[in-house]
């Protein structure tokens, strides 16, 4: 399996950006030695641009159009709209946050995900982040993360609140979660905070971009077993990317093979899930329950 630990995982917009300046270089006809002599850039540094390893700028991107002779002004003027994207996403909204983000754990993750169009979440223990209340996260990232103080922990749950706004307005990703029953019936500190988080998802279901299944006990044991993971589309050329947690850091997967793994096993799920109204009969059985 091929699978990736980058720091920083290159924007959508980067990876656009990679592919189209070497289609433009190979119709060139011409080789990165070539092309680093007439740019006056060094060889190693154009390479790691065209892969996506790092980014680039204006300059030198209209340098490596003149050298590849594209004159047309839609042409060039929509593969710098692609470099700009790529540099304000480098500047992101949770920059501030950077104490008690670890970039490759996390940092990464928000990258991809605030350019992503679809999710389609596998969670087996917790509920999904992106439909976590205050009290829920705050529960969960202080049982979690030992090693934040009650300030840090609150910073993360403002980084969790935040993303949710990604999910509102016109035009927001879709998401498509299956919850193992296990999640929605684990108890920590006050019932309280469960019976919230329950009511939440029940007001979150009914939007249009939302589909809630939940995965129940009778279920038996299925490929999921194996731990959470997200599903992450982009827009097109760009592949769909998985994205799996553990406890010391985070590995994305975009090989096809890999992503047609997960891509299977999220369909298996839920076929064998709940559909949405019986998932709604379930959560409010157990709310009455608390």
């Amino acid at each position: 399996m091929t699978w990736k630990r980058n720091p920083a995982p290159q924007s959508v917009y980067r990876r656009q950006l990679s592919a189209r300046l070497k289609e433009l270089r190979d119709r060139a006809g011409m080789t990165l030695t070539e092309v680093a002599k007439v740019v006056e850039v060094n060889q190693g540094s154009l390479s790691r641009i065209e892969t996506g390893e790092r980014g680039t700028s204006p300059v030198l991107v209209k340098a490596l159009l003149d050298c590849y002779e594209v004159t047309d002004p839609a042409v060039r003027e929509d593969i710098l709209d692609l470099v700009r994207a790529d540099q304000a996403q480098r500047q992101p909204w949770w920059k501030k946050y950077s104490a008690v983000i670890n970039t490759t754990q996390y940092g990464g993750y928000l990258a991809l995900e605030s350019s992503a169009t679809t999710f389609r979440s596998y969670e087996p223990q917790l509920m999904p982040g992106l439909l976590q209340t205050p009290d829920y996260a705050r529960q969960v990232i202080a049982e979690m993360r030992v090693d934040l103080d009650a300030k840090q922990v609150d910073a993360l749950v403002n980084v969790r609140m935040q993303r949710q706004k990604l999910l509102e307005g016109e035009g927001a990703p879709r998401l498509w979660a299956v919850i193992d029953e296990a999640a929605i019936r684990r108890v920590e500190g006050s019932p309280a905070v469960l019976k919230g988080q329950l009511e939440h998802l029940l007001e979150v279901e009914p939007r249009i971009n939302v589909t809630l299944q939940l995965l129940p006990f009778a279920a038996g044991f299925h490929p999921g077993l194996y731990g959470s993971f997200m599903l992450m589309g982009f827009p097109e050329p760009n592949p769909d990317v998985v994205w799996v947690e553990n406890l010391t850091n985070s590995v994305y997967f975009e090989g096809s093979a890999d992503v047609d793994r997960y891509t299977e096993v999220f369909d298996h799920l839920r076929a064998r899930a709940l559909g949405p109204p019986e998932t709604r009969s379930l959560i409010n059985s157990i709310i009455k329950e608390l």
